[in-house]
C-alpha cells in the first residue's frame, strides 16, 4: 500500500473512532445513574471550558458585578 493512503487510511480510523467513543460515551441512558454518568460530566466540562474559554463566559464574574454595583451607587 502506498504510504500516503497508510497513512491516510490510519487518520481515517482514528477520526472515526473517536467520534464513536465520544458517542458511546455521551450517549443518554436514560435517569437512572450510571457508571459513565462521571465520565460524561467531564466531557461536558471540558466542553463547556473550552466554549468559555474561546467565545467568553456568559456568566458575569463576581468582580464585574461589583463595578456595576458600584457605578450605581449615589455618592453623597
Amino acid at each position: 500500500m502506498n504510504s500516503k493512503t497508510d497513512k491516510l487510511v490510519k487518520r481515517i480510523t482514528m477520526v472515526a473512532t473517536v467520534t464513536a467513543s465520544y458517542f458511546l460515551l455521551t450517549a443518554d441512558y436514560g435517569p437512572e445513574p450510571n457508571v459513565l454518568d462521571p465520565i460524561k460530566r467531564g466531557i461536558l466540562s471540558a466542553e463547556n471550558s473550552v466554549k468559555d474559554y474561546i467565545f467568553g463566559s456568559k456568566v458575569e464574574t463576581q468582580e464585574s458585578k461589583l463595578v456595576k454595583s458600584d457605578s450605581n451607587k449615589e455618592h453623597p
